[in-house]
């Protein structure tokens, strides 16, 4: 029996217009799913629904906005149109703000919240209750190795992020010791430094991309695809009794 097989499943990406979430969602097809991808950007929603009906799955783009509650709504509703349920859930939608406590503001401190742990909180919102009706459901959370690790150089100081980060593990926790009973996993995903659209301007530094690599016992970044497995055996029936957990995919950086 193929434990991460997922054929007859339907899984909902948020953030999948680039990075992890686009990544994911591909991956999620390759396995057997038929995929509803979300995000902003429709023009690079369309380039993955493509890779996607390419492996022979069904995709759907819908326009969303995870920091407005309307927008979320909105388009659960348009996926349940299209789909006669949700299976999989990967909250993958984030943005890494920058700054310390002194120089933040609250604007920019209320946007890391909206959308790294309010946008989650709500996709949970109106997706739950279909995974419960159906006693069935895989909540993914992507976290980050920044929840439980920080940085001390000026330049890579992001206290909102890092607060954010953290808030999505506990609100893994709590959700995962609350819907167990219905026969839902909720659990998080912490991937280390990965290049994509998101860190670009870090990736490249060099004086960054050396520090880093001397850190982390991996001696290089994240490639892209290697947080894939970890989403799929989430995501799957592979991971059945694991419930609450919170696992980094980051080269060991967080062991040192």
């Amino acid at each position: 029996m193929n434990l991460f097989d997922l054929s007859g499943k339907v899984a909902v990406v948020t953030g999948a217009s680039s990075g992890i979430g686009a990544d994911a969602a591909i991956a999620y097809a390759e396995a057997g799913a038929d995929v509803a991808i979300l995000a902003r950007r429709m023009e690079k929603l369309e380039v993955v629904k493509r890779k996607v009906e390419e492996l022979g799955r069904k995709a759907l783009a819908v326009p969303c906005d995870v920091s407005s509650e309307e927008s979320i709504k909105h388009a659960v509703e348009v996926v349940l149109s299209e789909y006669p349920k949700i299976d999989i859930l990967l909250n993958c939608a984030g943005i890494a703000v920058r700054g310390g406590v002194e120089d933040v503001t609250i604007e920019d401190w209320d946007k890391s919240f909206d959308i790294n742990v309010r946008g989650y909180f709500l996709m949970s919102k109106y997706i739950l209750p279909v995974m419960v009706k159906n006693n069935y459901g895989k909540i993914v959370n992507i976290s980050s190795v920044n929840a439980i690790i920080a940085d001390k150089y000026d330049k890579l100081i992001r206290i909102p992020y890092n607060s954010s980060k953290a808030a999505v593990v506990g609100l893994t926790t709590g959700m995962a010791a609350a819907y167990a009973k219905y026969n839902i996993t909720v659990n998080a995903v912490g991937p280390g430094f990965f290049i994509t659209e998101m860190t670009t301007e870090m990736a490249k530094s060099f004086v960054f991309k050396k520090m880093y690599n001397a850190i982390v016992p991996a001696g290089r970044a994240g490639e892209q695809g290697e947080v894939n497995g970890t989403i799929l055996y989430l995501s799957s029936d592979a991971s059945k009794y694991v419930q609450g957990q919170f696992i980094c995919v980051d080269g060991g950086v967080s062991i040192v």
